[in-house]
């Protein structure tokens, strides 16, 4: 049998309706690898690398290791940037976003790197989401309701956009679109932070108080009302306490808040925790302490649903890579929300707005203007 042309491996075609072998995505890998040595872009006599492609680079493990503990440690955290994270750590630490350029716009080995980053790092988020969900269930600071009607509606987002998008983005397009979300998410949070947007939320100030006080005093998680509480559910409302301030929300809005969320996750190859904080802490008005937990667990959800979408498409992923910065994300994701209870709510949020402009600024450029900062 012939091998596929080009053309066929570049549209990346995914029929959700029959579950792909790995005869299937080491098919497309290869087809992809075919035309980017016909095109002379692969020397097929050099060692191989990444995802077994001859040139493709060598990641320092050691490096990969380390950066998957901080990605552990920041999404754990804050509940968000561990996507973001992943995917600096793949697209410029360890140099995979320069080696799909180089291929050309549009290209099938083009496509497929980048849609291989997408899926690794999700594979990243929905570990340290896995770990961080049931650390921060443990302490009591996931508000379950919540975390289940965004999952709820993450479901749909996650299925649709990887299937719909998937062997059709090409690198340079990707990372672009990603840098213009991040920013925009940067100069949001940057004025939640402002004293006047912070005044209208009396009621996440005043719990984020109660529970720094309580953990300087040795007592956070330990007391029964520094742990999240269901006082009622209903269709309508779900009323829960957290150190002694009460709280509710219209279990509906984060169905669709869980789905929009999904959705632009999916096409970033994200977790969405950098869309879920902001939607936790502005509309449902959380202090960061529950933010973090309650958006690792819709995450998680997320995740699970995407990454196996992007595998049942035939996109590869390295393992040798992947593997080792697993283990690296479960300890970073374990200590995590151990430390985050001695770091002051406003702090944390400027870490993710600082994180945001550095990330969003580079990327647009890098994307829009082929202008990298680093």
């Amino acid at each position: 049998m012939e091998a596929a042309p080009p053309s066929a491996a570049g549209a990346g075609t995914v029929k959700p309706t029959s579950m792909p072998t790995q005869a299937d995505t080491a098919d497309r890998l290869k087809t992809a690898i075919a035309s980017a040595t016909a095109a002379g872009k692969i020397d097929s006599s050099a060692a191989t690398g990444f995802l077994g492609i001859p040139g493709a680079p060598n990641v320092n493990m050691v490096l990969a290791f380390c950066w998957a503990v901080w990605v552990g440690w920041i999404f754990s955290s804050v509940g968000a940037f561990g996507g973001v994270m992943a995917s600096v750590g793949h697209i410029s630490v360890f140099g995979l976003g320069e080696y799909a350029a180089s291929f050309g716009k549009g290209t099938p080995m083009n496509k497929l790197v980048t849609d291989s980053i997408r899926v690794s790092n999700q594979w990243l988020v929905g570990t340290s989401s896995l770990i961080s969900s049931f650390k921060y269930w443990t302490l009591g600071r996931i508000v379950l309701p919540l975390g289940i009607a965004l999952g709820t509606g993450s479901l749909v987002g996650s299925i649709l956009t990887p299937i719909l998008t998937q062997g059709k983005i090409s690198f340079r397009d990707y990372v672009g679109y990603f840098g213009v979300f991040v920013l925009g998410l940067g100069c949001y949070l940057l004025y939640e932070t402002s004293p006047a947007a912070r005044a209208k939320k009396k009621k996440a100030a005043a719990a984020a108080k109660a529970f720094e006080e309580a953990s300087k005093n040795h007592a956070g998680n330990a007391a029964a009302g520094t742990r999240v509480t269901i006082v009622s559910v209903g269709l309508k409302r779900v009323v829960f306490t957290f150190c002694g301030v009460e709280f509710s929300f219209n279990p509906y809005m984060p169905v669709l808040g869980g789905f929009v969320v999904a959705a632009v996750a999916s096409f970033l190859g994200v977790g969405g925790g950098f869309l879920l904080v902001p939607l936790l802490t502005s509309i449902a008005q959380l202090p960061m302490y529950l933010a973090a937990g309650t958006s690792a667990f819709a995450v998680l959800v997320g995740m699970v649903t995407s990454i196996s979408t992007f595998m049942f498409g035939g996109t590869p992923v390295y393992w040798p890579l992947i593997g080792l910065e697993l283990v690296g994300i479960v300890i970073g994701s374990w200590v995590g929300p151990i430390t985050a209870k001695y770091l002051p709510d406003i702090w944390l949020k400027r870490l993710f707005i600082l994180v945001a402009f550095i990330v969003g600024i580079n990327y647009v450029l890098r994307g829009f203007f082929g202008v990298r900062l680093w």
